[in-house]
């Protein structure tokens, strides 16, 4: 401990963080400077800086990052159809690296000799941080609190905040950790460690209920280009205020909502309750836009190497030399992923019902019911036989009791 001058600490101003600050500086004794990076937290900033500084920071740095946020982190993960075990759409995953790269940026610009964040010794983002951290500068010292003080639950360390005179966001009441940013809004602890609980509708700030949405249902068109998304309604937005109008439109439909019991990486089950409205519709649009635009070989590979690259992800190997290579995959697939999904929002709900590309691998003239001079239906005979053909054989050996 006594190695350590200066230590840049991931400040989000909640309940880990806030007593961290004290706690550094009671038992390293040395300089702590907070760095909080803003990735859509909104209000959330705004006491941060008198905060820190009130709690022993030397200084506080915030750092807007919510258009590489965007740009950098989610689109590729978006257009990977990168989503944990079939729901999650990796909030929480992909902001972590994030945070970390900027960690890192100030550690170099204030010659700091350590990085500390608030990560539990149980969960995901303990890796996601420090995966980061010693691919961008491994000579960095990480503390990681959590696995070094006596606090061991959520209600020591308001007892820990109450006796320092720190205040925190959480009571003993109600000591849900939440997690926000522009994509996404997670939920987690109190009553929701019991999985027969049932979440409170009162807790949610990005949707309403689907049982108060309109009764009517809303479209919205979105135009993606590459497989980014660009317009909404014929309108073109940027990356940042695109996810902030789509958030708007699909919560006020109760689009968005999961609860979900996860497998987190270090082997235990978590549960959490997840609101991504935005990108609930933006990953059908897309996956609905691909189905007009790949190939079918693409397609399927596509599918594939999706669910590998949501688990890297997840597992903080956002900087592993597998993911940027899916990734060069990925872009060149998409390259002519341009066009326009229109999709229905109703009642927590959203539907594609309808789709259309300048690169559209969609022939009506082929596809049609109706008399075409385009596919010569004997065809197919020949096609079966040959395709069927290893079956065939199967069967007639089966008949012939040669094979079970």
């Amino acid at each position: 401990m006594q190695n350590v001058k200066k230590v840049v600490l991931a400040y989000s101003g909640g309940l880990d963080t806030s007593i961290i600050i004290p706690w550094l500086k009671e038992n390293y004794h040395c300089e702590v400077i907070a760095c909080a990076v803003d990735v859509g937290q909104g209000e959330e900033l705004f006491p941060l800086r008198k905060k820190a500084i009130k709690t022993g920071a030397s200084k506080i740095y915030i750092i807007d990052a919510k258009k590489e946020f965007v740009t950098d982190y989610i689109w590729p993960s978006l257009k990977a159809n990168a989503i944990y075990e079939g729901r999650y759409l990796l909030g929480t995953s992909f902001a972590r690296p994030i945070i970390a790269e900027k960690i890192v940026e100030i550690a170099k610009k204030e010659k700091a000799d350590a990085v500390c964040h608030g990560a539990t010794g149980k969960g995901n983002d303990q890796v996601r941080f420090e995966l980061t951290f010693k691919a961008l500068n491994p000579d960095l010292k990480i503390i990681a609190p959590w696995r070094e003080w006596d606090i061991k639950s959520r209600e020591e360390e308001i007892e820990y905040a109450e006796a320092r005179g720190i205040p925190v966001p959480v009571t003993k009441k109600k000591p849900y950790s939440m997690d926000r940013n522009l994509w996404h809004i997670s939920y987690e602890g109190g009553i929701l460690e019991k999985t027969w609980n049932e979440y409170k509708d009162d807790m949610f700030l990005y949707t309403v209920s689907p049982e108060m949405a309109p009764n009517k249902p809303t479209f919205v068109e979105i135009y993606f280009e590459k497989g980014v998304p660009k317009k909404l309604n014929g309108k073109a937005y940027g990356p940042v205020e695109l996810i902030f109008k789509l958030n708007d439109i699909a919560g006020k439909n109760g689009v968005g909502r999961i609860d979900i019991v996860e497998n987190r990486l270090v082997g235990m089950k978590s549960r959490g309750v997840y609101e991504t409205p935005a990108g609930t519709v933006l990953h059908a649009a897309l996956r609905d836009l691909e189905c007009i635009t790949l190939d079918k070989e693409t397609l399927h590979y596509k599918e594939l190497i999706a669910p590998r690259y949501a688990e890297l992800v997840y597992n903080g190997q956002w900087y592993s030399e597998l993911r940027s290579s899916f990734d060069a995959f990925i872009n060149h697939a998409m390259r002519n992923t341009t066009g326009t999904v229109k999709m229905k929002l109703y009642k927590g709900n959203c539907l594609a019902v309808a789709r259309k590309s300048e690169y559209s691998l969609y022939d009506e003239n082929i596809a049609t019911f109706s008399k075409d001079a385009v596919y010569n239906q004997k065809d197919a005979e020949g096609f079966i036989n040959l395709f069927g053909l290893s079956t065939k054989v199967g069967g007639i050996l089966k008949r012939a009791k040669k094979i079970k």
